[in-house]
């Protein structure tokens, strides 16, 4: 059975500051673990603060800056035997290929790949002084189902997702003799800031708030690998499982037409 959040932990949550992020302080707080929540802005993470004394530290940060982490590499070492790492710091950035730019992809890139990988230079080495006691750690990177299926429009966000999913899973297989827990966290449509700005319909969407239970219960009953919800999830998967010749003609059918061929077609 996993010992994950079955006591009280010590947690450090990235991208805390809003969405995803925020429910799971809230939610985790709620639970009685003391934590570390790291944002770029100093004001949301001190408004986290009030919501149990003594048990949330703000620890203000942009992750794709390796300077920002390396000042808090003091801070997660002081904060006691770190149980578990929550890196959910991301963006969303969609390519119009009409008038492609490949700094979108940098954009996605540098925040959902490179800010990742920069935080688990300073969180495995907590993560494994916690181990050394015989202590649980978990290193949780929170993904998305984007990965299953080559969505338009979604060239540098699908691809940092994808990315993502390689990486923590290869990192599962190398922190496995350490007993280094791994999850893939992979989310369908969630409410927050980010897709607030997406003009387009949101199958399945799901609040920030469920978002984070669901994410607490998985973790709590030890998985690797938490996809939600369900439904949106299986389907993705069963249209990636599709030869890719149809495949390709899905993701085309679903790409939106640039301005001038709609106009062509009125």
């Amino acid at each position: 059975m996993s010992e994950r959040l079955k006591t009280v932990s010590n947690i450090w949550i990235t991208g805390a500051s809003s969405g995803i992020g925020e429910s799971l302080t809230q939610a985790l707080a709620r639970g009685g673990h003391r934590l570390i929540v790291t944002g770029r802005r100093a004001e949301p993470l001190a408004q986290l603060q009030t919501l149990a004394a003594g048990k949330i530290t703000p620890a203000v940060a942009d992750t794709t800056r390796k300077e920002d982490l390396q000042a808090l590499a003091p801070v997660l070492e002081s904060f006691g035997d770190l149980n578990m790492a929550i890196l959910n710091a991301g963006t969303c950035e969609y390519l119009d290929v009409a008038d492609y730019n490949s700094d979108v992809i940098t954009q996605n890139v540098e925040t959902n790949v490179i800010g990742t990988a920069r935080c688990v230079d300073i969180a495995l080495p907590a993560l494994r002084r916690t181990r050394a006691k015989g202590l649980s750690a978990t290193l949780v990177i929170v993904g998305s189902s984007a990965w299953w299926f080559p969505f338009a429009r979604a060239e540098g966000y699908g691809a940092s997702k994808a990315a993502l999913a390689y990486f923590a899973q290869s990192l599962r297989a190398d922190l496995a003799a350490e007993g280094i827990d791994v999850v893939l966290v992979s989310p369908g449509f969630v409410k927050t800031p980010l897709t607030d700005r997406n003009d387009f319909p949101m199958p399945f969407l799901v609040t920030a708030e469920d978002a984070a239970e669901r994410i607490v219960s998985g973790l709590a009953k030890g998985h690797n690998e938490i996809a939600f919800p369900k439904r949106f999830t299986w389907i993705l998967k069963c249209l990636g499982a599709l030869p890719q010749s149809l495949i390709d003609r899905m993701a085309a059918s679903m790409a939106r037409k640039s301005s001038s061929e709609q106009e062509n077609n009125r």
